[in-house]
């Protein structure tokens, strides 16, 4: 990962957020480059492989609100992976608009792999981190969490 300054001048939360933000966007992007690089799989695409290899076949429309995404963008990145070998898509005999999405061998291999080599790069920045940083990070990022849910229900 490359080196940033930091943007902290203080502890204020603004200050501390920009800073979480800036790294946060550098290790995905480390993590995005080295899945891509190993296995041909943006982290978006992992994400919509391993939802399909948790909850099984799902409909297009179901993958969207799994992953929190439009539809479209989910069609998108469907298409490319159908491309690659990695997702089947089925018709639906009641509805031929609606698509039933799984994921296949080729598929659940690729993911495999991009799952390596993110948890490789995760160790490589995490574990440079003492055990009782790690723990007092862990702290922190539950409180963050539990914050930014309170938020979305409140």
């Amino acid at each position: 990962m490359e080196q940033h300054e930091s943007t902290t001048t203080g502890s204020a939360p603004e200050q501390v957020g920009l800073t979480f933000l800036t790294l946060a966007y550098s290790l995905r992007e480390q993590v995005d480059q080295r899945t891509t690089a190993t296995a041909g799989l943006s982290l978006s695409r992992t994400k919509v492989l391993q939802v399909l290899a948790g909850r099984g076949a799902l409909h297009q429309a179901e993958l969207a609100a799994s992953l929190g995404q439009a539809p479209r963008s989910v069609t998108q990145i469907v298409e490319g992976l159908e491309r690659l070998g990695m997702v089947a898509r089925t018709g639906d005999p009641e509805d031929r608009r609606r698509k039933t999405v799984s994921i296949t061998d080729t598929g659940r291999t690729a993911l495999r792999a991009a799952e390596e080599a993110g948890t490789h790069v995760l160790r490589q920045y995490f574990g440079r981190l003492e055990p009782h940083q790690l723990a007092t990070l862990d702290t922190l990022l539950a409180h963050l969490d539990i914050a930014l849910t309170g938020d979305k229900t409140g």
